[in-house]
């Protein structure tokens, strides 16, 4: 009887310090680009709020924006290395470590919004998350940066001609240099703390980013027009260290999915409202707006890249998001 005493209790001696680590309050970070009042910021608050809530507060997000943990190809280098713990990511950036996933940056492949968030929403987007398990990196749910569009500060933009000799940034995409060079535009990379002071000294003429992006890091200011060209869409994406992913309970980890979900949906709704206000805004401060593009064009512009992205992603992968509708 006093053995099995002393068996039974040297386990309950084992076991509270495992119970412990996860019963302790942790306090992870997580980083974007834009400030807290932008899309990720939005998304990023109700993922932290959510996770707070659902945990009883043992789990807490301390949100870094504005760059605070480096640009974004940092951030996913810093996830690998399990030296970041959270970030939430946009679509361009992507393919560094994920190669499959430039194909959401391709120009035009999207119809509009809605054809955007179906491909994301369905099992064919959903197994893109999947995929980021073999970059050593956990995705959790797709979230929205939003529509991209054009500014400038030479001419307004219409048709692909419009673009030639024009120097524009880009994110750092193969896929989006690949698409504008084949529109004739005059393009380069820039990480994206760099973009306003670049424009600011007229290093750069342009840049392409969604209405919210360009509101919340007051392009306006530098940018005299706005072609509400719809060019990519680009997605978001909520990614944990595998580190962090380790130290989480199964129920944890099931609710970071879920408050990932939640603020996913709350940066959809956040760069939707900021497209449907943010244009008159821009007007309002002397930005001229040029409402619509020859689609027809640009499309037209970009078979001569064809080739390159079938060879990049297969063209049975650009027939399949064709046709989801």
């Amino acid at each position: 009887m006093k053995i099995r005493k002393i068996v039974l209790l040297a386990a309950i001696v084992l076991i509270l310090p495992v119970a412990g680590v996860h019963a302790q309050q942790r306090t992870y970070r997580i980083g974007y680009i834009l400030s807290m009042r932008s899309q990720l910021g939005e998304g990023a608050t109700v993922f932290a709020d959510e996770v707070a809530k659902r945990t009883g507060g043992k789990i807490t997000l301390e949100q870094m924006p504005n760059s605070t943990m480096g640009g974004e190809l940092e951030m996913l280098k810093g996830l690998q290395q399990g030296t970041v713990d959270m970030a939430f990511i946009t679509g361009a950036p992507l393919p560094n470590i994920l190669p499959e996933a430039g194909v959401f940056n391709i120009p035009f492949i999207f119809r509009d919004l809605a054809h955007a968030h179906a491909v994301l929403d369905s099992p064919f987007g959903q197994a893109y998350l999947e995929k980021f398990k073999q970059k050593n990196v956990i995705a959790l749910a797709w979230g929205e940066n939003g529509m991209r569009h054009i500014t400038n500060s030479k001419r307004p933009i219409q048709t692909p001609e419009d673009l030639k000799g024009l120097k524009l940034r880009l994110p750092q995409s193969d896929v989006m240099m690949i698409g504008f060079k084949a529109m004739g535009a005059d393009v380069q990379t820039l990480a994206f703390p760099l973009v306003y002071n670049a424009l600011q000294s007229g290093l750069f003429d342009g840049q392409e980013n969604p209405i919210a992006t360009i509101l919340s890091s007051k392009f306006g200011q530098v940018q005299k027009y706005l072609t509400l060209s719809g060019h990519v869409y680009d997605p978001a994406v909520f990614l944990v260290s595998k580190d962090v992913w380790g130290d989480l309970t199964k129920a944890e980890q099931e609710i970071l999915v879920k408050s990932a979900q939640l603020g996913a949906a709350a940066s959809r709704r956040y760069a939707f409202e900021a497209q449907q206000k943010g244009v008159d805004f821009l007007r309002q401060q002397g930005v001229e707006i040029v409402d619509s593009v020859d689609r027809a064009s640009f499309v037209a512009a970009l078979q001569s890249a064809q080739p390159q992205y079938e060879k990049m992603f297969g063209r049975d992968v650009l027939e399949e998001i064709a046709a989801i509708k």
